[in-house]
């Protein structure tokens, strides 16, 4: 398995976790299961995708930028979580922020298989892939709950 591989299985969890979140209504025991899945998952597989894939990329020069925009919306996403945290359940704003997370996660999932994944393979060779899924794996496992 290359590191590639390895994000993608995540990216289709949080698309689907997202996609079900937006679903649910009110202060359910369906919509707390499905954010804490969600949450649990971008938690965990930031965290992992940053230390083994974004940082590994910061030592090409053109794999900079594109690193510190993706860290960015990352940190976009840590924010909105928060901001659910801190807002009521079954409150219409709960739902309009977990919406707009849910459009964040699309975003950035999107670009991230259309833009970075073909640049970041022109940079890393075949062994570094390999390496990288490995170590972005073991981190993943150790960050979730």
């Amino acid at each position: 398995m290359n590191i590639f591989e390895a994000l993608r299985e995540s990216h289709d969890r949080q698309r689907s976790y997202a996609r079900i979140l937006v679903q649910t209504s009110g202060d359910t025991p369906e919509r707390v299961e499905a954010y804490q899945q969600l949450k649990a998952e971008l938690q965990a597989h930031e965290t992992a995708e940053e230390r083994h894939f974004y940082i590994p990329l910061m030592e090409f020069d053109n794999g900079v930028d594109l690193s510190r925009h993706a860290i960015a919306e990352h940190h976009e996403m840590d924010e909105m979580m928060e901001e659910l945290d801190e807002t009521e359940m079954s409150s219409p704003a709960w739902l309009a922020i977990a919406k707009k997370l849910s459009d964040k996660v699309h975003h950035h999932l999107k670009e991230e298989e259309q833009k970075f994944f073909q640049m970041a393979g022109k940079l890393l060779d075949d062994k570094q892939k390999e390496q990288l899924a490995g170590q972005y794996e073991k981190e993943y496992q150790a960050q979730l709950p």
